[in-house]
């Protein structure tokens, strides 16, 4: 007899489900060793499973999968590795499980229980896409159902915290082009100013050179005195005498242009 996962807690919730898988290996007496070797590995494995020793399951497991490839015992391996907490290990199994079974309860089963796998390790989508294909195959399993609708709300909060670290970091990354804007128009302001300090600066400097240089000029012309009484004496003397001398002239030549008369 092999026993199937039993589907417990999903973060605490009830996922039991005792699948009621019962495998009869029915080997002849001619039947090949190698088989039933492998039929005694997969005993051996489900009772180590049932006492809860899930290592010793596992090393039985993989013996009776190196005697005989067969669903069964690929399906029990998953079991066994997923009651130890290795869900990425359980899930190639369950995948093999279901693929290469021709039971439809056992594949019903491995689909289920690669659902409670990629639910473990939050992976929801995949994790419904799973319990989806279980219930293709068992339509009216419950626990299936229960476990689908708790994997599509936990997917969907998933998506939403999702979405919302996309649109923080979209935020995020907008605050910081917009500060890297103002800090760039900022620098742009500050080049500006400092240009125009620079500029002011240029035409103060060139504005005092030229002063500089217009006092040096003044400097250098001979400067003016003012006369002195005497000097302006003389300069009133000499002036009244080129008035006279002027005045003298102009009666000389008015006395010639008069006196024109004619001897009778």
């Amino acid at each position: 007899m092999v026993k199937s996962l039993k589907k417990e807690g999903l973060n605490g919730l009830s996922f039991v489900r005792i699948c009621g898988i019962i495998a009869l290996f029915i080997f002849g007496i001619s039947g090949p060793i190698a088989a039933q070797t492998a039929h005694k590995s997969l005993r051996f494995g489900d009772n180590s499973y049932e006492q809860g020793d899930y290592s010793d399951a596992e090393i039985n497991y993989r013996r009776a999968l190196e005697k005989e490839n067969a669903a069964q015992s690929k399906y029990n391996l998953g079991n066994a590795i997923y009651k130890q907490g290795r869900y990425e290990e359980a899930i190639p199994q369950f995948e093999a499980a279901a693929s290469s079974s021709l039971d439809p309860g056992m594949r019903a089963n491995a689909f289920h229980n690669l659902g409670n796998a990629y639910f473990e390790k939050q992976e929801f989508d995949k994790s419904v896409e799973a319990y989806k294909n279980s219930l293709r195959i068992a339509p009216n399993d419950m626990d299936t159902k229960k476990n689908l609708s708790r994997a599509m709300r936990r997917m969907q909060q998933q998506q939403q915290q999702q979405q919302q670290q996309q649109d923080q970091q979209q935020q995020d990354q907008n605050k910081e082009e917009n500060e890297e804007d103002q800090e760039q128009q900022q620098q742009q302001q500050d080049q500006q100013q400092q240009d125009q300090e620079q500029q002011d600066q240029q035409q103060q400097q060139d504005q005092e050179g030229e002063e500089q240089k217009e006092e040096k000029e003044q400097e250098a012309q001979p400067e003016e005195r003012d006369m002195n009484k005497e000097e302006a004496k003389k300069l009133l003397q000499v002036m009244d005498e080129e008035e006279r001398k002027v005045q003298e002239k102009m009666r000389k030549m008015k006395g010639k242009k008069t006196s024109t008369g004619k001897d009778w």
